[in-house]
């Protein structure tokens, strides 16, 4: 008999249909009983939504989301539901209606389901593809970054933070390619290169081999200031074709030992710094904040290693309270000046700069107090007694400042 005729033997004469079993050993035959509309069917990591009746071949029914009164919804080709699913729905498209007869292996194989699936069962499943959404990869699920897999990758890591990746990247706006490369760098550092943080977000969730299309909203693109190198209007949506050729993991903190975190924190230390005299804060923030990340919690250490532990330390904080400055996030910055305060209690950047972020919130009074202290402290400072005469001169006024000095 051919594919396309095959029938259950035994009793129950149930046409089968098509095998689409990628062994082609009759494991999942479709048969399609209502064509669907539209070219596409859904990929690997696609959220699909389906109704279903699942039946063992005598006609006995053990499932139904229809019987539920809602549709089913699972991620498609990501083991959550049986092997027959995964394979059939993506070849479906949206309204279309068909049948799948799913040998035990394809099933629930030799132990069943029980009560209502007994062992070694061939099942029938009438399923109807509602739609289909591509899989949104982003932390707060905002749909900001949506993926649709071309080429399925191999294994199981990803790149992190700081990995060594090879990639290929095609981004397009409203049809019109403006970004074409092979780039090798290490994600942190795609910034520099013109890539959108979307880009390196989406690098982090592929496999090694993949190769994905995405769909990139402005807060993770260019956002609403667009980008005049690429001729990108500012709240454009980006779409990024992106080829994972090879990567290299950077280790992560458990895998360092004290000495490769002070070597290692030394030279992003430096790379910050190149970072922030360029005005690049964003990227030299994510260097320093890895020195945080390696050393706060380091102990144990010997007498010289505390002490170059504690000096990058502080560094990485006073760092860091200088990008916030820098990008208007003066909470943030008030915090870091808090934790350089704990390392060094008296220190000149950690006081001013925690003035600074203090105006910057309007909390003068607090404000003149820290540059006051600068002044006591450090006399030579000319820039904390003008930050004390100004807003000494403002309070006078009983005027409210509306900008920070110089």
């Amino acid at each position: 008999m051919t594919a396309e005729k095959q029938t259950c033997e035994g009793k129950h004469n149930i046409p089968m249909g098509e095998d689409i079993s990628p062994k082609k050993d009759g494991g999942v035959l479709k048969l399609v009983k209502r064509e669907g509309t539209g070219e596409e069917s859904p990929v690997t990591g696609d959220k699909v939504f389906v109704h279903y009746v699942g039946t063992l071949v005598d006609g006995t029914e053990f499932d139904s989301s229809r019987g539920k009164g809602e549709r089913f919804s699972f991620e498609l080709g990501k083991g959550q539901v049986i092997k027959a699913w995964d394979i059939g729905v993506a070849t479906m498209k949206v309204g279309e209606l068909c049948q799948f007869t799913c040998k035990p292996e394809y099933a629930y194989g030799s132990a069943g389901s029980p009560p209502m699936i007994p062992p070694d069962a061939t099942l029938i499943f009438e399923v109807e593809l509602i739609e289909f959404r591509g899989e949104d990869i982003t932390e707060e699920e905002n749909g900001g970054i949506i993926r649709r897999i071309i080429t399925k990758g191999q294994g199981y890591t990803k790149p992190n933070e700081g990995a060594a990746v090879e990639v290929t990247v095609q981004g397009t706006c409203d049809g019109f390619v403006f970004d074409e490369r092979e780039l090798k760098f290490e994600v942190g550092d795609g910034e520099s290169l013109g890539l959108p943080s979307g880009v390196e977000k989406a690098i982090m969730a592929m496999e090694q081999g993949e190769e994905a299309l995405f769909i990139i909203k402005p807060k993770y693109g260019f956002g609403n200031a667009g980008n005049e190198k690429f001729n990108i209007k500012g709240g454009a949506t980006l779409q990024y074709k992106i080829k994972l050729a090879a990567f290299e993991k950077a280790k992560e903190s458990w895998e360092l030992n004290t000495g490769e975190k002070l070597e290692q924190s030394s030279i992003v230390k430096e790379k910050g710094t190149q970072y922030f005299k360029v005005g690049k804060y964003k990227l030299a923030s994510l260097q320093y904040k890895r020195i945080v990340s390696w050393l706060e919690h380091e102990s144990d250490l010997s007498e010289e290693d505390e002490k170059k532990a504690k000096a990058l330390r502080l560094a990485a904080h006073l760092n860091l309270a200088a990008c916030f400055l820098k990008v208007h996030e003066p909470s943030l910055a008030l915090e870091n000046c808090e934790k350089a305060l704990e390392l060094d209690a008296s220190n000149e950047k950690a006081l001013f700069r925690r003035g600074e972020a203090l105006f910057g919130m309007k909390e003068f009074e607090r404000a003149r107090n820290d540059f006051q202290q600068v002044v006591q402290l450090y006399p030579a400072n000319k820039a904390a007694k003008s930050q004390v005469f100004s807003i000494s001169n403002v309070a006078s006024n009983n005027q409210h400042p509306m900008s920070r000095c110089a």
